[in-house]
């Protein structure tokens, strides 16, 4: 059987419904932007700097434990039935992993840089880049990996060729990342404004189809989300204060990480695949 289809764990080795795994992966993604609505988009929660606990809820709750842990945990069970496997969830072997973040790095700096961005001091970018990085690992583990690389699995299952199924699954999960931003706050929530967005996540899902690792991908989504941020604190006249370095959202920003990456040695990796049929 192809790698894109097998058993859902306690199925005995039954090949599972694959409108059901689709439409869990799916679930996944809207329970994610549902709860990122209500602790973000519904309170106005980035557009008021002072709010500091509602925004670690919104941090830790929709993007860690929702994000993060329930779609990796999800995800657990796709690999567990063979329905996906590591690799596709852009899980790889280290070197590929490290060649991606360094590819990743270059990449996205040199977009960052090419946009004469409002700022290059480097506590700057630092604390701007911790800012995003909690909310760039729920949106490549949920767009990315876990929905583009199911409705890839299930296109494949389908009989659909696999560059075809990987292009589909690329453009499908890049449009979910655009809508995610419905449930922010403006000017996230704006038509344009999501229209840009999915672009961007075009850039995004090609890097992480292509080079199946979704490090370099998160390195590289977060650099082209630096420009956005920056500019955004020079008009609203905060940039100042990003030239010291941001405790709350560095700590925040290593929490996420560390998360991740247990998440994924915990959940994705310990696990090993039942029997193909």
């Amino acid at each position: 059987m192809d790698t894109a289809a097998g058993t859902v764990p306690g199925d005995s080795g039954r090949q599972p419904p694959p409108f059901r795994v689709l439409a869990v992966a799916v679930a996944t993604y809207l329970v994610w932007t549902a709860v990122t609505y209500l602790l973000e988009g519904r309170l106005r929660t980035l557009l008021r700097p002072d709010a500091v606990g509602d925004r670690l809820v919104y941090a830790l709750v929709a993007n860690v434990v929702v994000g993060t842990l329930l779609a990796l945990w999800v995800a657990r069970r796709f690999v567990a039935g063979g329905l996906l496997t590591r690799e596709q969830l852009g899980f790889g072997a280290a070197r590929r992993t490290l060649l991606a973040v360094l590819a990743g790095g270059v990449a996205g700096g040199g977009l960052f840089l090419a946009q004469d961005p409002p700022s290059t001091d480097p506590t700057v970018l630092t604390n701007a880049f911790a800012q995003v990085l909690t909310v760039s690992i729920a949106e490549l583990v949920v767009c990315w990996a876990l929905l583009g690389g199911t409705v890839e699995a299930w296109l494949r299952q389908r009989g659909v060729p696999g560059p075809v199924a990987a292009g589909l699954a690329l453009v499908l999960s890049s449009v979910a990342f655009g809508l995610y931003h419905v449930a922010h706050s403006p000017p996230f929530d704006q038509p344009g404004t999501i229209a840009v967005l999915t672009v961007v996540g075009l850039g995004t899902g090609l890097f992480f189809f292509v080079g199946r690792s979704l490090y370099g991908a998160l390195v590289f989504h977060n650099c082209m989300a630096l420009f956005g941020v920056t500019r955004a604190l020079a008009e609203s006249g905060r940039l100042d204060a990003f030239r010291t370095v941001q405790v709350p959202l560095l700590a925040t920003a290593l929490v996420s990480l560390v998360v991740l990456v247990a998440a994924e040695r915990l959940l994705v990796r310990s696990v090993e695949p039942q029997e193909k049929t």
